[in-house]
């Protein structure tokens, strides 16, 4: 009869206004919310969960139900009720609807007093009435019955529901054919102990037909009062036999007649499974709701024109929101904190004037409407003046009855109203304006005339990355990250790099990105996600390869003309027939390289005169490390040693670096415009990759640069922020071959767009068909197995055990990608949109450690993302 209260809500559950925003096509995820919930009290030993709130919320006043409930909307409420309760009693557990018969209408909270309801019987059947009418019908096995006062359905004076015969019994029992355990709200609640004393209350609530008492104030007195009231005549014997009974099979059909005791070893891993968190990052995706989108703004395109600011109002840190929006593009970040004087709003708001996007989140500190939600002065000032501001993008993070707290906020050009103000929401709400996925969200409820049930914009996905985590795919996330730490371990304590990253991707969804270990073998510094690391040979698919294949859709290159007709300086020697596609095949018959510093350095490792100065002049203007400067003609005597260089004997495959040199300058040629210029311009800008870029000494701090080599035969100092390709330093560190840095993220954004076929955030980089020319084999019978630049698994790679084999062996014959010297790694799979890509800088400290190789790191981590996807 007596039953401490063993209330286990989910966090989420306690802001079901989200849930209510879902559309119809999600509805499977509220079920399984439910499951989880019911799977989660089960592994506490909780039996019975007090939810959910049935309460239909047609009130923006309500102080106690509100953001409980799942909206206004009574076919809404009663569908998605039964769907979380559904899943928690598939789970083995009690659910209990709550509160009935309907506590969404009220101005007062039960706790504090008792609230009357003022309807008719017809509107009370109608409405209130509805969503419990429909959990009985399909079973549900409780009902909580709420302490308010409903003279229509009892006109007893000051007599709550909870101890009302004609509530509890006439209606819920006899009329509604209630079968399950009736539980009274909390008994030591204002809304009863207001006119009835404890005790006296309990032995009108047992009379008025409630089974279990929850939360008496007083249990010594209640038990003294139930035996009097036995004893007098007042309850009868049979009715307590009754209910108790009732209560014992509850307890058989939880299992609770045998011996059930729960472990505590690996409770803690257990409440939170991986899964768990999938399916509330996807509740939260699916409820995001877009209520105004003035000139199609979102999701946020053409980043090539566009400067962005973020403004957090209301915290005072940089939050999940503004870090995540920065993996997009480059950015700058404000806040307004909740107690920030007028003057500094002030000053903050006419800094942000000066971009011409504004992201703005708006975090509201309370989620009842008491004393405004909680908010300031000061944030309320700065959301009326963002309003004015043009392309702002105003995100409301929590109860959507809010909005009518801000003045003219209807007026805001483009607003979004997430529900909640946590990690998931802000970060999800981040990717949803850049269009990592649609917004399907509808808003649960009635807020005014402006925002209305049921209002919400759908936006589309435009192909840009979304994060999330393995569960995604129906991989689990332990067990990869177990088998890559142990892999990345081995490299470590092997002294094959001294830190590495990977990231994974899979149909647009990076579902892992993991740092281990530092920069150098001193551990000073950690691997961290947004480091720039030298990306060596991988700037040959990221630098030349996009622009050529743009001048290939343009006809400006034909891939069967003489590589001379672009290069005249071959024309008249032995190079003068071989083609672009032979070029670009490594099927040209061209030496593998060409050490040209070694031209420059004496056999005792000085360097000969008149090629470096330690300053910076008209005559030494390449600047190759931090104190020494090229000779500024040298860069003429590189393209002479290459057009003089020997061909091989017959054209077979062989890598080959020496065209790399040479195409940067054919770009300019074709375009009008610098190689480099036109990269940043035309690729790297439009894609957000702002950490892409060859120098970075001269823009990033050198703290975020990943060194790669200590060098002492040539430059004689650390690596880092210049390239460590010798050849390329000395053509000022811009060139083909090598010479980009860059973070894993914005490598992500150029791999995947060539994974989406040549498009990435609704622009169309490359067409298809030239995505499908350039990653094709052409001289296979020659046993090569290059693409266009791109690279090729090993010919017959599927049937090589994992050590022969490159890249991986389940690696499909649509794959393509490359490596780069320094230990980098990117590849591509269309045949199932995986993107892998590995960051080390294993030339640290010298290049002669191939401990890398010898442990064949690469293809096996490789190898172990195909195994999970298994």
């Amino acid at each position: 009869l007596l039953l401490g209260k063993a209330d286990a809500h989910s966090r989420i559950l306690k802001i079901l206004y989200a849930i209510g925003a879902l559309p119809s096509e999600a509805d499977s995820l509220i079920y399984q919310m439910g499951l989880e919930i019911g799977e989660q009290c089960n592994r506490i030993g909780v039996n019975i969960n007090f939810a959910p709130v049935a309460d239909i919320n047609n009130n923006p006043e309500n102080p106690v139900i509100g953001y409980r409930s799942f909206g206004e909307n009574r076919e809404l409420v009663a569908k998605k009720t039964w769907l979380c309760a559904k899943g928690m009693e598939d789970a083995g557990i009690i659910t209990t609807a709550k509160h009935f018969p309907g506590h969404g209408d009220t101005r007062s909270d039960s706790h504090k007093t008792l609230p009357q309801i003022n309807h008719s019987t017809q509107r009370l059947d109608s409405i209130e009435l509805f969503p419990f009418k429909n959990l009985i019908s399909n079973g549900i096995s409780g009902v909580m019955v709420a302490h308010l006062n409903v003279p229509a359905l009892d006109s007893s004076e000051n007599l709550p529901s909870s101890l009302s015969y004609k509530v509890t019994t006439s209606l819920l029992k006899d009329s509604l054919k209630f079968k399950g355990l009736v539980f009274s709200h909390a008994t030591n609640m204002k809304g009863v102990t207001q006119h009835f004393p404890p005790g006296v209350a309990d032995v009108k609530s047992l009379k008025a037909g409630i089974e279990v008492l929850e939360m008496v104030s007083d249990p010594k007195k209640t038990v003294d009062e139930i035996k009097n009231a036995l004893n007098n005549g007042e309850l009868q014997l049979k009715e307590i036999d009754k209910k108790v009974r009732k209560i014992l099979l509850a307890k058989k059909w939880l299992g609770l007649d045998k011996n059930l005791r729960q472990s505590t070893i690996s409770a803690l891993e257990d409440l939170h499974k991986p899964r768990y968190d999938l399916t509330q990052r996807l509740l939260t995706e699916n409820s995001l709701t877009v209520l105004r989108n003035k000139q199609n703004l979102l999701p946020i395109n053409h980043l090539d024109t566009i400067r962005i600011a973020t403004l957090s109002i209301g915290k005072t840190e940089k939050t999940s929101f503004q870090k995540m929006a920065s993996r997009y593009c480059k950015m700058n970040h404000f806040c307004i904190s909740k107690n920030t004087s007028p003057e500094k709003v002030d000053l903050t708001l006419n800094a942000v004037k000066n971009y011409n996007v504004i992201l703005v989140t708006v975090h509201i500190p309370g989620m009842s409407p008491a004393k405004n939600f909680q908010l300031s002065q000061s944030q309320i000032t700065a959301v009326s003046e963002i309003i004015k501001l043009p392309n702002s993008v105003i995100s409301v993070l929590g109860n959507p009855y809010s909005l009518a707290f801000f003045p003219e906020i209807e007026n805001a050009e483009n607003l979004i109203m997430a529900y909640q103000d946590n990690q998931y929401t802000q970060e999800l709400t981040a990717q949803l304006i850049f269009g990592a996925f649609e917004s399907k969200g509808k808003l649960p409820v009635t807020v005014n005339t402006h925002f209305k049930i049921g209002d919400g914009i759908k936006t589309p996905f435009i192909q840009r990355l979304k994060y999330t985590i393995p569960e995604e795919f129906n991989i689990d996330s332990k067990k990869l990250e177990s088998k890559l730490d142990s892999l990345v371990n081995l490299g470590i304590e092997k002294n094959a790099f001294p830190g590495c990253q990977i990231l994974l991707a899979k149909d647009s969804k990076v579902f892992f990105h993991k740092c281990w270990g530092h920069h150098t073998y001193n551990q000073k510094i950690k691997v961290a996600p947004e480091d720039l690391y030298d990306w060596a040979s991988l700037t040959k698919i990221t630098g030349p390869l996009p622009i050529l294949m743009q001048l290939y859709d343009h006809g400006k290159i034909n891939l069967d003309t003489t590589f001379s007709t672009y290069w005249p300086a071959w024309k008249g020697t032995d190079k003068e027939n071989i083609t672009f596609k032979e070029i670009l095949s490594h099927q040209a018959g061209l030496q593998p390289w060409i050490p040209f510093w070694n031209t420059t350095v004496k056999e005792n490792g000085r360097y000969k005169h008149g090629y470096y100065r330690k300053r910076l002049s008209k005559r030494f203007n390449i600047r190759v490390s931090n104190n020494l400067y090229l000779l500024s003609s040298y860069r003429d005597t590189i393209y002479k040693k290459i057009n003089e260089s020997e061909l091989l004997e017959k054209k077979e495959y062989i890598y080959s670096d020496l065209p790399f040199y040479l195409i940067p300058e054919i770009i300019g040629n074709l375009t009008g415009e610098s190689y480099q210029s036109y990269l940043n311009k035309e690729i790297y800008a439009h894609l957000g990759a702002s950490s892409v870029m060859f120098n970075p000494y001269r823009k990033a701090a050198i703290p975020n640069i990943v060194p790669t080599e200590d060098d002492q035969f040539f430059r004689k100092e650390l690596l880092q922020g210049f390239v460590h390709d010798e050849g390329c330093a000395m053509m000022g560190g811009v060139s083909g071959n090598a010479g980009l840095f860059g973070s894993i993220d914005d490598l992500s954004k150029i791999m995947q767009m060539y994974l989406n076929s040549g498009e990435y955030g609704s622009k169309r980089f490359i067409s298809r068909k030239t995505m499908n020319t350039f990653t094709q084999r052409y001289f296979k019978e020659n046993e090569n197995r290059r693409g266009l630049v791109f690279d090729k698994p090993y010919l017959d790679n599927n049937k090589k055990s994992l050590s022969e084999a490159y890249p991986a062996t389940s690696a499909s014959e649509l794959s393509f990608g490359h490596t780069g010297y320094t230990g980098t790694f990117a590849w591509a799979d269309p045949s199932n949109n995986l993107l892998f890509i590995f960051f080390s800088n294993r030339v640290y400290p010298t290049r002669e450690n191939n401990q890398i190789f010898d442990l064949n790191l690469r293809p096996e981590l490789h190898q172990a993302v195909y195994n999970s996807l298994q």
